[in-house]
């Protein structure tokens, strides 16, 4: 027999994977060109050469025993200066080494840091919409997750609600930004009023509440749009960085967390985070990913490519008569469902080969995600079966 807590995530299984894998099963049953499969934010941009290259550098260069051998479970004290250095440069931060723990991508991250924190009870703030698996996570340590309705206007986070929610339980508040599921980012007015408030309420209840950001989609933002570091705005701010989407190395698990000095138990903190990861089981971050990414800091992604897709998507689906917000970041458009049940839309556009996430897997039903970081061609090719859903549910131009 299974345990109960693991017969509730059986059940509760993320409908993402779920539509993932259905979509294998069709594209194996009609051809994957003719299967516009829009649900995982798997990136289609193959990753840099120059991670190629220092993959390749690394196996040829460095002795086999030390690359694939153990190192501190935060990770190799050069390849986290490194890390350090680079953001110094980038946000005019002060961070070192010690800063840095190295972890299992951003959700490697996210655990680490929650098992740090969190005892039973403690409360967890989450702004809707929000990736679901923040659920899996807070119950993995007995905490408890409180959501903030979304402001479906801006879907800037509901701050108002926010400061309401907060009580003397409340241990944490991740935010994500850009955002899955709406791509918004979160403005600097935004993240200082939140931190004016946070400040606030630690003051008035004499504890610590950090700010959890979990940033995979950093680098993916448009036109010009700045995304703030929020280290600068809080102090008892902790970041959870993975190259999954910015380097296209969503298989290979490699992220790292950010501890500044300057939060709450700083210290103990950096070795209950380093403590955390051995004995969740992940021992240390991959050895070869962590000196890889150390040589590609300053790679980029490839913005140009998800803009065009951006782009594509959202005019094709706004003359449709299709409402959406213009995502400014990350590779997701966030679109009204036409119904109020968006699960009866999503089933309807199954039947044109069309694979998109219910809203309510992201807590704000009425709505539906379609991930953006698909060949191009998928974009244009899956149009002629938006129209004829638009048409299906009279969506007026």
């Amino acid at each position: 027999m299974i345990a109960d807590k693991m017969k509730s995530f059986v059940k509760n299984s993320s409908a993402i994977r779920a539509m993932f894998e259905e979509g294998k099963k069709m594209a194996e049953k009609y051809g994957a060109e003719n299967v516009y499969d829009f649900s995982l934010g798997n990136p289609n941009v193959p990753a840099p050469v120059k991670v190629k290259e220092a993959i390749i550098e690394e196996l040829e260069k460095e002795d086999p025993v030390m690359l694939h051998g153990y190192m501190s479970n935060s990770g190799y004290e050069d390849v986290r200066q490194a890390v350090a250095e680079s953001l110094n440069q980038r946000f005019s931060t002060a961070f070192h080494e010690n800063n840095i723990v190295m972890t299992v991508g951003a959700a490697g991250g996210l655990n680490v840091i929650l098992k740090a924190i969190l005892n039973p009870g403690d409360q967890v703030l989450v702004f809707a919409p929000y990736f679901g698996e923040y659920n899996s996570y807070v119950e993995n340590y007995d905490g408890e997750v409180t959501v903030v309705s979304p402001n479906t206007e801006t879907f800037q986070p509901n701050l108002t609600e926010m400061e309401e929610k907060i009580t003397e339980k409340t241990k944490a508040v991740i935010v994500n930004s850009p955002n899955n599921p709406t791509g918004v980012v979160y403005s600097e007015a935004t993240i200082k009023a939140m931190a004016e408030i946070l400040a606030k309420k630690e003051q008035e209840f004499g504890t610590d509440i950090y700010l959890i950001s979990d940033e995979p989609y950093r680098e993916l933002a448009y036109d010009g749009v700045e995304v703030p570091y929020l280290t600068k705005y809080y102090k008892d701010t902790i970041v959870g960085y993975s190259f999954s989407k910015s380097l296209s190395l969503p298989g290979e698990r490699i992220g790292y967390l950010v501890i500044p000095d300057e939060a709450a138990d700083s210290s103990d903190l950096q070795s209950a985070a380093n403590v955390a990861t051995r004995i969740l089981g992940f021992v240390n971050a991959p050895s070869l990913m962590q000196r890889a990414v150390a040589k590609c800091l300053d790679a980029k992604a490839d913005v140009p490519y998800y803009d065009r897709n951006r782009n594509a998507l959202y005019q094709g689906l706004k003359e449709l008569g299709f409402s959406c917000i213009k995502p400014e970041g990350a590779f997701y458009l966030f679109v009204k469902s036409p119904v109020e049940d968006e699960q009866v839309f999503c089933q309807a556009a199954k039947k044109h080969h069309i694979l998109i996430v219910p809203g309510s897997s992201f807590a704000c039903p009425g709505y539906v995600r379609i991930a953006y970081c698909v060949a191009y061609e998928t974009i244009l090719n899956s149009m002629p079966g938006f129209a004829k859903l638009a048409e299906e549910f009279g969506v007026k131009k």
